[in-house]
């Protein structure tokens, strides 16, 4: 097995109307009908995680629900599955005249996949490791079908030609891993295509995913509601991803929905708080702020380059100048693969140059590291010891200095990131998402830097927790006179915390400067791409973005 690389294998814009009507026998096919949610009620227990929900997704036609985490979304999806297990759940399901709470496994197994198909979060995790992608596909067709191998087959390769995979014969026999994440969403879509459902959920589908990556699935799955006339239900907790997809929003907090209608109503002229209080969440520029500090850190001519089996070199950051001014807030901009995140690492010195030269106040910065300048990592449950309590962790740099007793400085740091002090003695898993990346911040704070690295701090909490976060990084940056830089594939989230931007491509940088500069008059036609990317809150502004897209295109 020869394992092709990623990086040569690019996203696919995804062009304007080119998916061929796919009604034609399969499990899925036949009139369209709606599936209609009246009083659904989901308990685990003694918890409540969907009270009283009821909407209606006509034939064809889009929903958005919205809400935090926790608020029940995700729950709902499954639901419409019967995927639930160890559930209480009520109400009433009604698709095409069945009540699909009242069915059992064999009846739901019919349903499942044919009629009404999932994409999931993390293709990752829904994708066997050890299959190839079109055997994967093929199984799922020939389940509902009673098809033969080769037709299975053949269908596969059709699905995956529809959701834009290039040279799709060849990708069929490629394995999950052989993908890269845009990639495997494609395919995941693909096999939710692939018997021709009259349904489509998809939960998260774009969370991990770069601003143009996103910006391609969203394309895609709204093409495929045009042309084969699936309805389709999107879970997000961003409204800039529900904006230009959707005819009609839920909005859902704590297991109800707060406010639903048509999206221009809801996200333009919304009635209830809570649905205010999430488009304010949304990232806005700030106003401009100039810094015109002396350089903190240098970097001059920096390489890194890796040596990877059967891959040769990659140069993973290629020839990297430029300098973070004391005081200022520096976001760095690129998607995956840009050499974002190995650029943070050297910046705090954990990972060696290859070439080039790092310096933190004058001085290299492997003789800097630890006190002077810290890191905060973007996934704070794998850098946290599950094992060690929020407290210990906090304390662990405090130690290294030698503090003796740590706790009061831990305390006073739990309440200075707007975490209480009775979380000294819980453990990561027992935090939200938004708490252990406070934690994280914490942890950094410990030894007093003077500089921090922040690596996609943002990227996979809901958008009241992000703009809580952006909101903690700037108080802090104001308030200790920390210099801050700021790693994201978000741009939106960049503008609103970066006094100056850098955009990596290739592991270089091919745009610098303030951020209105840059986001206003933007010269590189790479940056020109990302900021047409970008999710936007504004229905119509979403859809004028898409077919902006979409023109580029034909």
């Amino acid at each position: 097995m020869t394992t092709e690389p990623v990086d040569n294998q690019p996203e696919v814009s995804v062009p304007g109307a080119t998916l061929a009507p796919t009604h034609r026998g399969g499990g899925g096919g036949g009139a369209r009908k709606s599936l209609k949610i009246e009083n659904l009620r989901i308990g685990f227990g003694d918890t409540r995680a969907v009270d009283g929900l009821s909407f209606e997704l006509p034939p064809g036609g889009a929903v958005g629900i919205v809400g935090e985490s926790g608020s029940g979304k995700s729950a709902t999806a499954l639901a419409l599955l019967g995927l639930h297990q160890n559930a209480t759940v009520t109400g009433r399901i009604s698709f095409g005249g069945t009540d699909l709470t009242t069915l059992d496994d064999r009846e739901w197994r019919r349903i499942r996949g044919a009629r009404i198909a999932m994409v999931f979060q993390e293709p990752l995790t829904a994708l066997s490791p050890f299959h190839r992608i079109g055997d994967q596909i093929a199984e799922v067709y020939r389940i509902h079908t009673g098809a033969t191998r080769r037709a299975a087959r053949l269908r596969a390769v059709e699905v995956l030609k529809q959701v834009h995979i290039p040279d799709a014969e060849r990708r069929a026999r490629s394995y999950p891993h052989q993908f890269s994440g845009g990639m495997r969403q494609r395919a995941l879509i693909a096999m939710a295509l692939a018997c021709r459902p009259q349904v489509i959920v998809a939960d998260e589908p774009t969370t991990a995913l770069d601003v143009t990556v996103q910006a391609q699935i969203l394309d895609l799955l709204d093409e495929v509601r045009s042309t084969t006339g699936a309805g389709l239900l999107l879970i997000s907790h961003d409204l800039g991803v529900v904006a230009g997809s959707a005819d009609s929003v839920v909005v859902m907090r704590n297991g109800r929905a707060v406010e639903q209608g048509p999206t221009e109503s809801v996200l333009v002229t919304p009635r209830e708080a809570y649905t205010r209080e999430l488009i304010a969440a949304v990232p806005h520029p700030n106003p401009p702020r100039t810094v015109e500090g002396e350089p903190l850190l240098r970097l001059t001519d920096v390489r890194k380059h890796f040596k990877l089996p059967r891959r040769g070199r990659v140069d993973a950051v290629d020839g990297v100048t430029l300098d973070v001014r004391r005081g200022e807030t520096l976001g760095i901009a690129g998607e995956s693969g840009t050499g974002k995140t190995t650029l943070a690492r050297m910046m705090v010195g954990l990972v060696e140059p290859s070439a080039g030269k790092i310096t933190f106040d004058g001085a290299d910065i492997a003789r800097r590291r630890g006190r002077s300048v810290q890191m905060v990592f973007q996934d704070p449950l794998s850098s946290l010891n599950p094992r060690r309590t929020v407290g210990e962790s906090i304390a662990d740099p405090l130690r290294l200095q030698g503090v003796r007793d740590p706790r009061a400085r831990v305390l006073s740091l739990l309440e200075r990131v707007g975490l209480s002090p009775r979380e000294y003695d819980r453990y990561p898993h027992q935090l939200s998402g938004g708490m252990r990346q406070r934690v994280g911040i914490a942890r950094a704070l410990a030894p007093s830097p003077r500089l921090i690295v922040c690596d996609e701090p943002v990227s996979s909490l809901d958008v009241t927790t992000q703009a809580q976060i952006l909101a903690l990084l700037e108080d802090l940056r104001s308030t200790l006179d920390l210099t801050l830089v700021v790693v994201s594939h978000d741009l939106a989230v960049l503008r609103q915390i970066a006094d100056r931007v850098a955009v990596l491509s290739g592991g270089a940088v091919v745009e610098l400067g303030d951020t209105a500069r840059v986001y206003e008059q933007p010269e590189h036609p790479y940056t020109k791409e990302l900021l047409a990317a970008i999710p936007v809150a504004d229905p119509l502004e979403a859809r004028r973005l898409r077919a902006l897209r979409r023109s580029r295109l034909v």
